[in-house]
């Protein structure tokens, strides 16, 4: 190891989210002397906002399957060694009150900025030097140190950690500096999309669906590469909700996905069944013992039918892939300023699974969004955050 003594600070990481503050107090319980720098006047930004302001701290069950990388296996390492039931260990021993929603999914019962304060309590107790409101202008290796300047100095260290996310976001100063360190450095990089986000239609398709905008649904959402069961919601521009959010990370542009808005039956056989049981039920009706009122009524619209003993076997066919095989073709997704996350990123080839440090740069590490590893929607992502940041922590 170098002799330390000649840095002002052991350890630099600039970002003071998620995966920053959890690296922080772990170096700091080393002793190292950390010095934690963000841009904003509080920590924790995303922490605060997130899950409607209680924050889905974690997942129960979450696992290297609940992620998408270049390289599935990176992330085992990390995850593995610092489970959901480690972090949940921290929150109770801070006597935050939580809850377990549905699949797996903590809450707090409370306020969100309750993981904030808990975080930068430990920070603290920890001997971290948390800077805010401190931007960085840029970061050198002049030697086999790091040099970081910000507006007032430079500060030398012998590791630095970037944990600046991506740029999802932006009106909480979401930006790329991480990336822009990583290509001073010649780190490759994963392209970079807005995931867990809102798709939307062109207007000419919005335009019918404009009368749904707030209609929720429980729905599958398919395509060839995965199925989400979740929630769907109607907007005045396209498709939100928990299981569009969850497809978007895996959906390109120019790509069609199904959607079912009734998952779990066989809607052309029970259609036949109660064309047979029930013969004077309208369409209409039917579909409302099944589905939302404005979404049974935008479906059954354009029938021509009053009752369902008057629909053949193809209009019975027409409308149960109305309702069972949606096609959907979105035109595009709200973007970066309604994006949860960033998928893509540092490339996983130029880091060690095991401590997040750069093959090539020894000494600098990169941990939580900006690195190529996206979670699903539910708490995946801050686990990452956890999980990659005690991984740093432990060695940097």
């Amino acid at each position: 190891m170098n002799d330390v003594s000649r840095y002002d600070f052991d350890v630099v990481i600039v970002g003071a989210g998620a995966a920053g503050l959890m690296a922080a107090i772990v170096a700091g319980r080393r002793d190292r002397r950390v010095l934690l720098i963000d841009h904003a006047e509080r920590p924790g930004e995303k922490i605060r906002i997130s899950g409607g302001g209680r924050c889905n701290f974690t997942h129960l069950f979450s696992s290297h399957e609940n992620f998408i990388s270049a390289n599935p296996h990176f992330h085992k390492s990390a995850l593995s060694r610092y489970t959901p039931h480690d972090f949940l260990e921290l929150v109770e021993r801070h006597g935050i009150a939580w809850e377990e929603k549905a699949k797996g999914q903590l809450f707090c019962q409370g306020k969100s900025t309750q993981i904030v304060d808990m975080l930068v309590a430990e920070c603290r107790e920890a001997g971290v030097e948390l800077r805010l409101g401190t931007d960085v202008l840029g970061v050198s290796k002049p030697g086999p140190g790091f040099a970081v300047t910000t507006p007032t100095q430079t500060v030398s260290c012998e590791s630095l950690v970037i944990a600046t996310g991506g740029p999802s976001i932006p009106k909480m100063g979401a930006s790329r500096f991480g990336y822009r360190v990583a290509e001073q450095f010649g780190l490759d990089i994963v392209e970079t999309v807005p995931a867990l986000v809102p798709l939307t239609f062109t207007d000419e398709a919005a335009a019918p669906l404009k009368a749904l905008s707030g209609v929720a649904v429980d729905a599958a959402v398919v395509n060839e590469r995965i199925r989400f069961d979740e929630p769907l919601l109607f907007t005045h521009r396209g498709l939100s909700g928990p299981a569009v959010l969850q497809i978007s990370s895996y959906w390109e542009p120019g790509e069609a996905f199904i959607v079912d808005l009734a998952p779990g039956t066989d809607v052309l056989a029970t259609l036949k069944q109660d064309r047979e049981a029930r013969p004077r039920l309208s369409p209409s009706a039917w579909l409302s013992e099944r589905l939302p009122a404005r979404l049974a009524e935008h479906l059954s619209a354009g029938l021509r039918y009053d009752r369902l003993a008057d629909m053949p076997d193809t209009a019975l066919l027409n409308l149960a892939l109305q309702v069972s095989e949606w096609r959907v073709k979105p035109a595009g997704s709200e973007g970066y300023r309604k994006a949860e996350v960033t998928r893509g990123g540092i490339s996983t080839d130029e880091l060690s699974s095991k401590t997040m440090e750069t093959k090539s740069v020894p000494g600098l590490y990169f941990i939580g969004e900006v690195v190529d590893v996206t979670g699903h929607l539910g708490g995946h992502n801050f686990q990452w955050a956890w999980a990659s940041g005690v991984a740093c922590g432990e060695v940097c």
